[in-house]
């Protein structure tokens, strides 16, 4: 079933090209920034597959710190056409890109954000990649909105290998954003899990 196809590294990096190429054809260009796996992908932090490409938000103008908004509902029709081009194209789901995380303007990005994106360019497309630490903050979120050793996002902030201090500011933020004692709790819990496994680790 093609809802069921998962992106790997080749996947995505083919897939945001097309789009690109699409974009160009068509004398249109368009700026993203994604977070979530495309973007641990795209850092070569993990190497599991993943669902799909999150977009938190769009530009204008591709590394102005400024331009970064909320994406729009729905995402601009150039990118719209392009995205459902390629799923046909390639076989994957209609919402194999998508704006899914755009929620994320309600609960606030962390500091510094988009000082810290890493741009790169595909033909017609411009893509802001989230930075290290900030994919260990929203993955550090993620992980205690879902208390399980063995979910995604865990075992994705294993692998970004956060220090202390990063884990620290990262559990800072997710407080702020987050109220209730039961998710400071689940959040504290995930905070030493997470530095017992890399003493495991390193030992």
């Amino acid at each position: 079933m093609i809802a069921d196809r998962l992106l790997n590294s080749h996947d995505i990096e083919s897939a945001l090209r097309a789009v690109g190429e699409l974009l160009e054809a068509s004398n249109e260009r368009v700026g993203i920034v994604v977070i979530g796996g495309a973007a641990l992908h795209l850092l070569g932090i993990i190497d599991r597959a993943t669902r799909d490409v999150d977009i938190v938000a769009v530009t204008d103008v591709p590394g102005e710190l400024s331009s970064i908004s909320r994406p729009p509902e729905p995402l601009p029709q150039a990118l719209v056409s392009a995205i459902n081009q390629v799923a046909r194209d390639f076989g994957l789901p209609e919402n194999w890109m998508n704006r899914g995380p755009a929620n994320q303007w309600d609960i606030g990005l962390p500091p510094g954000f988009a000082a810290r994106l890493h741009w790169r360019s595909y033909h017609g497309l411009d893509i802001g990649v989230a930075d290290r630490r900030d994919l260990i903050f929203f993955k550090l979120e993620a992980a205690s909105d879902q208390p399980d050793a063995n979910n995604r996002h865990f075992r994705d902030l294993l692998a970004l290998m956060p220090t202390d201090l990063e884990l620290a500011s990262a559990a800072d933020w997710a407080r702020e954003k987050n109220v209730g004692t039961r998710y400071h709790e689940i959040l504290d819990h995930v905070v030493s899990h997470v530095r017992n496994s890399r003493a495991t680790t390193d030992t």
